[in-house]
């Protein structure tokens, strides 16, 4: 088989992979905390004919760059971009959205803890606080029945007006969790993410301390995704698809003539 015909197959399944993270970007332009996903590709391993530096044959010479030939591309990795996305003011008493660095922690219903960007909050049946899939807020939140003008804080402070007191009451405290390789996290779905031996160990602290980000309510943080970019990256993704097709057609020709040539 021509050497061109597996490299060039290789070539059409990396931006068939390609293709696949630009849809799932492009499909989740709307997701709120949404974080749009980078594919990374590397060469595959060279064939080493001639080895650099090594003294040729014919004469005392050496080889200045030798010969090697590579052998075609591959995925390894896909990357979560955790730059902020574009605010979205809504004026909803329990929308938040995270300026900055850091991620609500929220407990899934086999009680590990998970991750996410998504400020879509509100009240279960007993007052707690809960994500939009109904995942209780880690510390937990409990809002009393009667409160009155509901009020989150830049620093993560809940309060609450109730009958009898004039000032507000403090109902708790919202913390951000932070990772020294945020794109290490293993992404669940659901606006969800989980600590890996990569992402390194969780660090928890207030909104507005050290490296942790600010809340802002009434507002909510949109998907980093910028579709323009998006659909430049597939009209180039495409046409690379088309050149390494074009590669697998021609190579197939060749076959073609050195096999009428040989009868």
């Amino acid at each position: 088989m021509n050497p061109a015909m597996w490299i060039a197959k290789t070539g059409v399944q990396a931006q068939d992979a390609k293709l696949q993270t630009i849809a799932n970007n492009l499909a989740n332009a709307n997701t709120v905390g949404y974080k749009r996903d980078r594919a990374v590709f590397e060469d595959l391993f060279y064939s080493i004919e001639a080895q650099p530096g090594a003294q040729r044959a014919d004469n005392n010479t050496l080889s200045p760059s030798g010969v090697q030939l590579g052998n075609g591309t591959h995925l390894v990795g896909t990357q979560k971009v955790f730059t902020n996305g574009n605010l979205q003011t809504t004026n909803n008493t329990f929308d938040v959205a995270i300026t900055g660095n850091g991620f609500l922690q929220v407990r899934r219903p086999n009680g590990e803890a998970a991750f996410t960007r998504a400020g879509q909050l509100q009240m279960d049946s007993n007052g707690i606080l809960t994500t939009a899939q109904g995942l209780p807020i880690v510390p937990q939140i409990t809002i009393p029945n009667n409160a009155t003008r509901i009020t989150i804080g830049e620093n993560g402070t809940v309060s609450a007006t109730l009958p009898g007191n004039t000032a507000p009451t403090e109902l708790g405290q919202l913390t951000l969790t932070s990772f020294i390789n945020p794109t290490g996290l293993l992404a669940l779905g659901e606006n969800l993410f989980q600590e890996t031996a990569s992402s390194g160990a969780p660090t928890e602290g207030r909104p507005g301390d050290a490296q942790f980000g600010k809340l802002k309510q009434g507002s909510l943080e949109g998907s980093n995704v910028q579709v323009v970019e998006e659909m430049v990256d597939m009209i180039a993704a495409q046409r690379t698809y088309e050149m390494n097709t074009k590669v697998l057609s021609a190579a197939d020709n060749m076959l073609q003539y050195l096999a009428q040539a040989a009868r």
